[in-house]
Order: structure tokens, then C-alpha cells, then sequence
């Protein structure tokens, strides 16, 4: 089961064995003995089918069910999904107990190859795990150190490390189990990424990432690893070392805004606190807060800008991508009343805005941040203006990116993340000449 769900479903022989057996069922659905009833009632499914896949679509975006805007191509596949499953409705009546059968493999692969479809345009689940919560990474080895030698270097790593012979090529991803010792949060176990300069005999302290994925989302570490090999490529293996957290805790399925609360658990309290400590216990990371960063995609990335605001004592840099601008930004309501127990002016306090004006002038100094959102993300896009006009008010070493042509799914995360540590490569001492 564990193979299985590791499965790549994105350009992948799955992804193209889902698309053929949906165009085989089709085939096998409509060559029949055709008469005017049948074809009538296959034309009328058909077209029931799209007009309300694309009805679907259309009210989700105008009511905002989604958070975000769908793309057109979403609202294509909705239309071609329903269609079929039209199409295998109006295929049960008057049929053989084979076709019947047919018609209903039909279904699910009609649902499969939407979701999958949809899926790759937004390229933010990679395996068929991962689209179900499951995120089927293998517990990874971590690397014995000398804590002794995990100080802050006096010059740029990037000046006086020399790779040797038998260095991977590329670094390694896996899991860990990180215990909510002082939250008591339950969480799914984080990802983890190990560039190539950790993975040798004598490896130097790294700087690290805390990385937070969106809602609904898993703490995968495929996209950042991705990202972080081909800069790892370019500057002699090094990269800093990233744990995925997961600040959903569950399943993933609910949203405790990045906050400690009775109801959702002490999310903010495992990410600051028991993320914190297990890294510095357990990883050769240098643990000067200038090689700290604290990032995050969607809803991960409003909880990397409310912590940064907030303890910029440990986290002197942060990445958001496609960040919302603050936690619980999509339904304040229900934040206000689930997290903050109806008390509205410690749920306006919580917002990263609100932190960073009652902070005391020169708070920030020293701290560098990056925001970023797709073209084609204009809600975010706004989000990502509005507080990172912020940060580059209170003082900090702000950067705002687009990125062309992406819209709120996986180019935006690749993209966004490329940016942030284009910037940030220099400032952790991980580029030569710096």
C-alpha cells in the first residue's frame, strides 16, 4: 500500500494510465446500436453534465467558496468531469448488466481524471498519497554532529567550504516524527530536506528553514527540495536544511489560524517552541537566528509573516509565498469565534500588521523578508503588497515578487520560493563573494 500511494501522478505513466482509461470507457460507452431515445439521452446528460460542472465553477469563484479564484482551466475540467459522468448516467437505462458495469468504471474514472487533471494544474500534490493527506516519505537517517561546532561562522560558508569527491549530487528528503512536548499539538510527521553539503563526513552547520504548506495541505517536501537542488547544484552543495512542519495538525482538514486555541490545539506553540527546540537538538544547523528563516506557502505563508512579526529573536528572515495577510483571513468570523472566543480585538492584535506597530522602533532591524504571489493571483497579489508595504515600514530588508503568468498553484510555490532564496542565498552565507 505504502508503494502505491508514493505513486507520481504529476507528467507521470499514472497521470497518462488515468487519462487513457477514461477515454477508453468513453469509446466503449458510445459504440452501441445508437437509436434517437439513446442518443437523446446521452446528448441531454452531456450536456446537463458540463453546463453544471461549469455552474459549479462559475459559483464557487462568485461566492468565494474557494479562497482563492479558480483558472478557467478548472472550470474546464469541472465541465468535462460531469460531462462523462452524464454520459455514464445516461448509459444505465436499457443496457446489459456489462454495459451497467462499464458505466460505472465510467464514474470513477471520469472523477479520477478530473481530480487528476486539476491536480497537475496546480502541481501541489506530486504523489497519489499526497492528494489524499498521506504524504508516504520514508523516515529519514539524520546525520550524527558535534553540537560543539554548530557556531555562527565568522565568514561566509560559501568562501571556505570545499565539497569533497564522494558528495551526492543531490540531497535527500524523508520524515520525522516532531512530538509536541510543550504544546501537546498532534501533528503529522514534518518533512525534511538534507542538501548535498549535509549528507558528507564532517558536514558544516547549515543554515534552516521552517516551511508551512497550505490548507487543505500535507507537509511534503517534494517543491522546496526540488527547488533547493537546483540552487545546491549551482553553489558547490549548499543549500540550507528544511523541515516541513505542519501546522494544521489532524488530517489537515482544519485551519487553527496559527494560533494556540482549546478547540484546534497549540499550533502556534509546536511551530515556535517544539519545532524550534527539536531542530536545534537534532540537526547540525547554525543556531544564530541571521541563518534562520522562517517560510511558508497559502496559509503557511500568513503563519511565516504572523511568527516572524512576532519573534524575530529566532527568525530573522522570512519567505511568503502566496501568503495570506494574516492567519484566518478567509473567514474571520469563525476565527474570531473558534480561536479567540469571540474576542476581536486579540484576533486584530494576533494580525502580523498589528504586531509589527506595537513593536518598539528597531525591532526589525537586521530582518530581511520576501513576498511573493502569481499575476494571476490578483487577491494575493494584494495581500502580498499590503504587508509587505508593512514590513518595509517597521524596517526590514523587504521584497515583493511576481511571478509572472502563475495563478495560486504550483508555479507560484516554485517560483515564489526560487525568488526567496535568490535573495536570501547571500544573506546565508551561501553564495561566494558575499
Amino acid at each position: 500500500m505504502s508503494g502505491v500511494l508514493a505513486l507520481p501522478i504529476i507528467d507521470s505513466p499514472v497521470m497518462w494510465i488515468i487519462y487513457a482509461l477514461a477515454v477508453a470507457v468513453t469509446i466503449t460507452l458510445c459504440v452501441r446500436e445508437m437509436n434517437r431515445k439513446w442518443v437523446l439521452r446521452a446528448v441531454i446528460g452531456v450536456a446537463a453534465g458540463a453546463l453544471l460542472g461549469f455552474l459549479i465553477y462559475l459559483g464557487g469563484n462568485a461566492l468565494d467558496l474557494f479562497g482563492v479564484d479558480l483558472p478557467g482551466p478548472v472550470g474546464v475540467w469541472a465541465a468535462l468531469t460531469l460531462a462523462g459522468i452524464g454520459l455514464a448516467v445516461a448509459s444505465f437505462p436499457d443496457a446489459k448488466p456489462w454495459r451497467k458495469l462499464v458505466a460505472s468504471v465510467a464514474i470513477l474514472a471520469y472523477v479520477l481524471a478530473g481530480a487528476t487533471g486539476i491536480n497537475a494544474l496546480y502541481g501541489l500534490n506530486p504523489t497519489l498519497g499526497s492528494v489524499f493527506g498521506i504524504v508516504e516519505e520514508d523516515q529519514i537517517t539524520l546525520p550524527e554532529f558535534n553540537a560543539d561546532n554548530r557556531q555562527a561562522p565568522t565568514q561566509p560558508l560559501a568562501t571556505t567550504w570545499k565539497p569533497p569527491a564522494d558528495m551526492p549530487a543531490a540531497g535527500t528528503r524523508g520524515s520525522a516524527p516532531i512530538p509536541g512536548t510543550e504544546s501537546g499539538f498532534v501533528a503529522r510527521d514534518a518533512g525534511i530536506y538534507l542538501p548535498p553539503a549535509a549528507l558528507v563526513q564532517d558536514a558544516p552547520a547549515l543554515p534552516v528553514v521552517i516551511m508551512m504548506m497550505g490548507y487543505v495541505g500535507n507537509p511534503d517536501p517534494t517543491i522546496i527540495s526540488g527547488v533547493l537542488d537546483e540552487f545546491a547544484a549551482q553553489h558547490n552543495g549548499l543549500a540550507p536544511i528544511v523541515i516541513v512542519a505542519d501546522q494544521l495538525g489532524g488530517q489537515g482538514d482544519v485551519d487553527p489560524a496559527c494560533a494556540d486555541s482549546a478547540k484546534f490545539g497549540n499550533a502556534e506553540t509546536y511551530v515556535t517552541t517544539d519545532v524550534v527546540n527539536w531542530a536545534n537538538a537534532n540537526l547540525n544547523i547554525i543556531q544564530d537566528p541571521k541563518y534562520w528563516t522562517i517560510a511558508g506557502y497559502s496559509n503557511g505563508g500568513g503563519c511565516a509573516a504572523k511568527y516572524g512579526a512576532k519573534d524575530p529573536g529566532t527568525f530573522k528572515n522570512i519567505i511568503s509565498v502566496s501568503g495570506e495577510q494574516h492567519p484566518g483571513s478567509e473567514d474571520s468570523d469563525a476565527v474570531t469565534t473558534d480561536i479567540y472566543g469571540g474576542d476581536s480585538a486579540a484576533f486584530e492584535a494576533s494580525k502580523p500588521i498589528s504586531i509589527m506597530q506595537a513593536a518598539p522602533p528597531g525591532t526589525y532591524a537586521g530582518m530581511t523578508a520576501v513576498f511573493t504571489a502569481g499575476s494571476e493571483d490578483p487577491a494575493f497579489v494584494s495581500m502580498a503588497t499590503t504587508i509587505s508595504n508593512e514590513t518595509k515600514s517597521v524596517g526590514m530588508n523587504t521584497t515583493l515578487f511576481i511571478v509572472q503568468g502563475a495563478d495560486h498553484g504550483g508555479t507560484a510555490v516554485t517560483g515564489g520560493l526560487a525568488e526567496g532564496f535568490t535573495i536570501l542565498f547571500p544573506i546565508l552565507g551561501l553564495t561566494a563573494g558575499t
